[in-house]
């Protein structure tokens, strides 16, 4: 039996839209957002279009396996756990990201998903916590940001700020002013850098704590906490 050229278009169309390209997926406690502290499976899809000078998950830029989106789902179940983060990388640089955010909402799974706010959030499932990174100046990918993405945020979803110092700081209050972040959102939350490097200088805390306690913002400082417990390393 030979295949006209639209099966086989048809064939290979349906095995993509059913594969991701996979780095890890782990069980450890969340580390951020509100659902810092849960126990969490974190399903980490490879590849990102941005190059943030602070990243700290440069292993997932390349590399990974092509997994069916049905043997990522087996993987996450057989953690059992309540909570799921589909993270990277940037998860929504692959298409399929929100068939797999979609099957696990309706494996019942409460489901985030870390993205840099470079790509369209649009069609991602409602049902999701979306926490948007909003690219600050020291990232040198503020240009990436897509704005837009702000008029499909819900009370449901939560915008980030990673801060690496005081015109990060300002850029991020001025952000929150111009677009009411606190009112388009569950929160806002603002991160400090932490360092890459054992021997770095650190972003200090304290002074961030400061800052927003002088300018009464309506934020959520958080600190990293898997960091804070395991170091810098990949897989927590």
């Amino acid at each position: 039996h030979v295949r006209s050229r639209r099966q086989r278009q048809m064939c290979i169309r349906d095995s993509s839209d059913s594969t991701l390209r996979l780095t890890e997926v782990f069980c450890s406690l969340q580390g951020e957002s509100s659902w810092v502290g849960e126990r969490t499976v974190f399903v980490r899809l490879t590849g990102c279009p941005l190059r943030c000078t602070y990243c700290d998950t440069a292993y997932a830029f390349h590399g990974g396996d092509i997994v069916a989106i049905d043997e990522v789902l087996r993987q996450v179940k057989k953690h059992a756990a309540k909570y799921v983060c589909v993270t990277g990388g940037e998860p929504l640089a692959q298409p399929n990201c929100v068939h797999l955010l979609r099957h696990l909402c309706d494996m019942g799974f409460n489901v985030s998903l870390e993205t840099s706010g470079a790509i369209d959030i649009a069609l991602v499932d409602l049902r999701v916590k979306r926490i948007v990174d909003l690219k600050t100046p020291s990232s040198g990918e503020q240009q990436k940001n897509l704005m837009a993405n702000i008029q499909h945020l819900s009370a449901r979803d939560e915008v980030k700020f990673v801060i690496g110092d005081r015109q990060d700081y300002d850029w991020a209050k001025a952000t929150l002013a111009q677009y009411s972040l606190q009112d388009a959102v569950a929160h806002v939350l603002f991160s400090p850098v932490f360092p890459l490097e054992p021997d770095a200088k650190a972003f200090n805390y304290r002074d961030l704590a400061d800052w927003i306690v002088a300018d009464n913002l309506p934020v959520r400082m958080q600190l990293q906490q898997h960091k804070l417990i395991w170091g810098d390393q990949p897989g927590y």
